[in-house]
């Protein structure tokens, strides 16, 4: 028997070439008559600048202010996701019944997807990956990389055009 993908985790950064890995997502959805939920993770404020602030008189004020300034942006990404589906699906009424929201997080990318697409119980998470450099990947790593290597479902790497 073959598998069916009932619900499919779209992982984005925002990027203009995102969109080729929603629309491989949308065309896997079409097949399986699947939902499809988009995520995105935002990194949280480096740990030395935010050790900076920390000794300072008013320390709690700034971590009030930068909590309440991560939540509004958290918001807006989620709502600027929201129409960014509805813009791409809507000469496609059908695909546009099949999306079934944004979520935006705060945390480290990789370990985001693989715990968000746990916790929703997805079938496929599809993501793209920008082909960086060997210099670039070997500093820095690659989310790609890192949820193919943790994830416990299959994962769709889409390679986005340079």
């Amino acid at each position: 028997m073959l598998p069916l993908y009932k619900k499919i985790l779209v992982a984005t950064d925002f990027s203009a070439h995102s969109t080729m890995a929603f629309k491989h997502a949308v065309m896997l959805a079409r097949h399986n008559n699947a939902q499809i939920q988009l995520l995105h993770v935002m990194q949280p404020l480096d740990p030395y600048f935010r050790s900076l602030f920390s000794d300072q008189p008013g320390s709690e004020m700034i971590a009030e202010l930068e909590k309440s300034k991560y939540q509004q942006l958290q918001q807006e990404l989620q709502q600027e996701l929201a129409d960014f589906a509805r813009t791409e699906l809507a000469d496609f009424p059908e695909d546009l019944q099949r999306f079934n929201g944004a979520e935006v997080v705060i945390g480290t990318p990789a370990t985001e997807i693989v715990a968000i697409a746990d916790q929703n119980n997805v079938d496929v998470i599809v993501l793209g990956t920008h082909g960086r450099g060997f210099i670039e990947h070997a500093l820095l790593g690659s989310v790609a990389e890192k949820v193919l290597r943790h994830a416990s479902r299959p994962v769709l790497v889409i390679p986005l055009p340079a």
